[in-house]
């Protein structure tokens, strides 16, 4: 079989190699020496980061580049806390979870506390990837069944069995012969009265295609905002009747929270509380730790319970006291900063701020989002229903020369994807806008 071209949206595909600085070109060249072809670059021109500070990278000229991108600094890069508590204990002691330490028991407290009562078992891995592949091995065992669903373009993850329901990874990337594809809703083009029961009405569907092919139905995995599938935050409850179809089937729910998760829709902890659903697990990665690796799953004590009982599994690095210092100065921070305060504020004047520039500028089809993820659509401005993602790539390396660093994501990768660390604020909201504003107004029609 001859693979199918991989296309990245916003990936370095070398065109732009000649306007580098030889200090640049030489690194690049360095690193496509040792580094495998699998590791692909943002922007035509990469940026150098060598420093971080709070919404702020920094290149090697010590130019300020404004991140409304990057999540998994969530509470932003290079954190005194986070940096005080992981050295603090990076002193003391750091070992696996089969010894008797406190500080994995509090922080387990502190977590659950922030979650609906029925989740009150936590399991640690190293990574959001990892989180997932655990969280598939329960609901299978639990179920006794092993077919997925997932979204039609999703990203859950990079192991075996998460890039197995992840088509967002590309065409050539296979998807499991358990796992099953439904369009998601598109905020965009469905009819808002009728979208959640369409959605779930798919579900229904796609269980049933499953039994068809043979293969028992052990659950569905949704990322809470939906974000590689395009970001799709409203309506409000918009996953409540597909959760109630995939339990009325014997299956379970699975809320990837790592993207949504933490605070980052500013109205809520958690991306699946906006829909007014309590899932069986929910998985959580990257911003737990702010780049330090942590991950998990939480479920219900009665789903977990069985694969607990019934199957060693241990992660030598989940949970170490060093990851969990981290994850405990996040919650640290988030609280007495009051960061889900301003994710909803902040984000508000976002929105609003990117409505206005659709009102003037006629390829932008739709804004959308909640709290600090928020979206662009790009569209032809003669055929709104056609998505433009020559555009997206356009504004995306526009702003980047801006030095403003956003990205592009969905099936036609034709939206922006604004996704900063948790501290941005009002005025950093108005420079994105001010300098988007500048790029759509520079780019011909």
């Amino acid at each position: 079989m001859v693979p199918k071209s991989l296309h990245m949206a916003n990936a370095f595909d070398g065109s732009g190699f000649d306007h580098l600085d030889p200090d640049a070109q030489a690194l690049l060249r360095r690193r496509e020496a040792v580094l495998a072809p699998s590791y692909r670059l943002f922007y035509r021109h990469p940026v150098v980061a060598v420093r971080g500070s709070g919404v702020w990278l920094y290149d090697a000229e010590g130019n300020q580049y404004l991140d409304a991108y990057n999540n998994v600094p969530a509470v932003g890069h290079s954190h005194p806390h986070v940096q005080r508590l992981v050295n603090e204990q990076l002193g003391v002691l750091n070992t696996h979870t089969r010894y008797l330490t406190e500080p994995v028991v509090t922080y387990s407290e502190r977590l659950l506390d922030l979650l609906p009562p029925e989740l009150t078992k936590v399991v640690y891995t190293c990574t959001g990837s990892e989180a997932v592949d655990l969280a598939l091995r329960i609901a299978r065992y639990e179920t006794g069944a092993d077919g997925i669903i997932c979204t039609s373009h999703a990203y859950h993850g990079t192991t075996t069995a998460a890039a197995a329901i992840s088509p967002s990874l590309g065409p050539n990337n296979r998807i499991g012969p358990d796992v099953a594809l439904v369009a998601a809703p598109d905020t965009q083009r469905d009819d808002p009265a009728g979208m959640a029961e369409s959605f779930a009405d798919r579900v229904r569907r796609t269980i049933s295609d499953l039994r068809e092919r043979g293969v028992g139905f052990a659950g569905m995995i949704v990322d809470s905002i939906m974000s590689s599938d395009g970001v799709h935050s409203d309506p409000q409850g918009l996953l409540g009747p597909a959760a109630r179809a995939v339990r009325e089937a014997g299956g379970l729910w699975i809320a990837d929270e790592v993207q949504p998760g933490f605070g980052r829709l500013g109205s809520t902890w958690w991306g699946f509380q906006r829909h007014g659903l309590v899932p069986d697990l929910v998985v959580m990665g990257k911003p737990m730790g702010n780049g330090v690796p942590i991950g998990a799953v939480v479920g219900r004590d009665e789903v977990m319970a069985a694969f607990g009982r019934d199957i060693r599994y241990f992660n030598t690095f989940g949970g170490n006291p060093v990851s969990i210092a981290a994850a405990t100065a996040v919650l640290d921070v988030i609280e007495a900063d009051e960061l889900l305060d301003n994710a909803s504020k902040t984000g508000q004047t976002l929105l609003e701020g990117l409505g206005e520039l659709a009102t003037r500028h006629g390829c932008i089809g739709g804004v959308r989002g909640c709290g600090l993820f928020t979206a662009v659509e790009f569209v032809d401005e003669q055929d709104a229903d056609a998505p433009d993602p020559t555009r997206a790539s356009l504004v995306v390396n526009e702003l980047r020369d801006r030095r403003i660093l956003i990205s592009a994501s969905g099936p036609h990768e034709n939206v922006l994807k604004i996704r900063p660390p948790l501290p941005f604020t009002a005025d950093h909201a108005t420079q994105l806008l001010g300098e988007l504003d500048h790029v759509l107004t520079g780019l011909p029609s």
